[in-house]
């Protein structure tokens, strides 16, 4: 699994960067508003990552932070909505924004994104609403500056990290939500978690 990235920033544009990771070049794409934030190319940079599967397909695709992935996992779990449609989205609008958007049923605004009609706005704001509305610490999610991604080390618990293996096992955002529900204040490893999670979802360890 690959929680978080770390290295040279290589290449970068406004859908897109390259990251080189200990010799390796990763390719990611990424939301209009991680593009904003990225440093100069040839400076050390941070992201966090999720890694998808689709039709034997490996993408990888970077966030700024932990809660634009969030909101990524979130959009993507919605029917129809696919990694380019949730980094539309998440081009338009911030997490906060779009948090606000959602809970406030703006369809209106929702549709401004491009490649979402009305009916897709509606879809999005019906099907996110009940999620957001669990996750009030997405509304307060901050933005980084321009050209400021933070390039402090990044914590990332086991709980997270277990939860970036459920999916790219291919469980849905749902299901590895409710397989950790309550190990987050757990001393556990990985590997425990991992387990553990399996079992709730009915397989083997």
């Amino acid at each position: 699994m690959i929680a978080l990235l770390h290295g040279i920033l290589v290449e970068a544009t406004p859908s897109q960067a390259v990251v080189d990771a200990g010799g390796v070049g990763f390719e990611l794409g990424i939301s209009g508003t991680t593009a904003a934030a990225l440093p100069a190319v040839g400076e050390e940079v941070r992201l966090f990552t999720r890694f998808r599967l689709a039709n034997d397909v490996m993408s990888l695709y970077g966030f700024a932070t932990s809660e634009e992935r969030a909101m990524f996992d979130r959009l993507i779990a919605v029917s129809s909505v696919g990694p380019r449609m949730a980094l539309s989205v998440l081009s338009k609008f911030s997490v906060s924004q779009l948090y606000t958007v959602v809970m406030a049923e703006d369809a209106k605004s929702m549709a401004t994104v491009p490649g979402v009609g009305k009916k897709t706005a509606q879809r999005l704001i019906l099907e996110l609403k009940g999620t957001l509305a669990k996750d009030r610490s997405l509304a307060g999610a901050t933005v980084p500056l321009p050209g400021q991604l933070p390039l402090a080390p990044a914590s990332v618990s086991a709980v997270e990290d277990a939860r970036a293996a459920l999916l790219s096992m291919g469980f849905t955002p749902q299901e590895a939500e409710l397989a950790l529900d309550g190990y987050d204040d757990k001393d556990m490893r990985v590997e425990e978690l991992l387990g553990a999670a399996l079992k709730r979802l009915g397989m083997e360890a």
